[in-house]
């Protein structure tokens, strides 16, 4: 007699690790325990991201701003005129882009981040210099995991 019964043929077994492995490796993955996870860096230093996070590029105001400036003429009023234009032609999404790279800038300068790359999770941990995301979430549990 067999050492284990199963009621259920080795092609359900098959099809229900095919299904609970990829949900086990979701639910168990590095990004997935943090509550919150933050990447501050710039457009000079890439990430491998995991999804999910929120990603401020400290440059992004830097770059709209030079978008709007490109190819202007000398005149200040001309200038102006053709920014206001600029400004309005982008409608909606361009101010959402303004607005979202400002306000990353100042979450950045109130976290206190110091150096980039820069991964937070929950505000209050933080890893400098590690490109990879989900290696650094994971240094940040493993890190809450031995503190009490």
């Amino acid at each position: 007699m067999p050492a284990s019964i199963s009621r259920f043929s080795p092609g359900w077994r098959t099809l229900g690790l095919a299904v609970a492995l990829p949900v086990a490796l979701v639910v168990f993955s590095p990004a997935t325990f943090a509550a919150d996870v933050l990447v501050v860096t710039d457009s000079r230093h890439p990430l491998k991201t995991v999804g999910g996070e929120r990603l401020i590029e400290l440059d992004e105001a830097h770059r709209i701003e030079t978008e709007l400036a490109a190819e202007l003429p000398a005149d200040p009023e001309q200038a102006a005129v053709i920014v206001k234009r600029r400004l309005n032609g982008g409608g909606a999404d361009l101010q959402r882009r303004i607005a979202s790279a400002y306000q990353g800038v100042t979450d950045a300068w109130s976290l206190g981040i110091t150096s980039i790359p820069a991964v937070v999770v929950d505000k209050r941990y933080v890893i400098y210099g590690e490109p990879d995301v989900a290696r650094a979430v994971a240094r940040i549990e493993q890190h809450r995991r031995t503190q009490p």
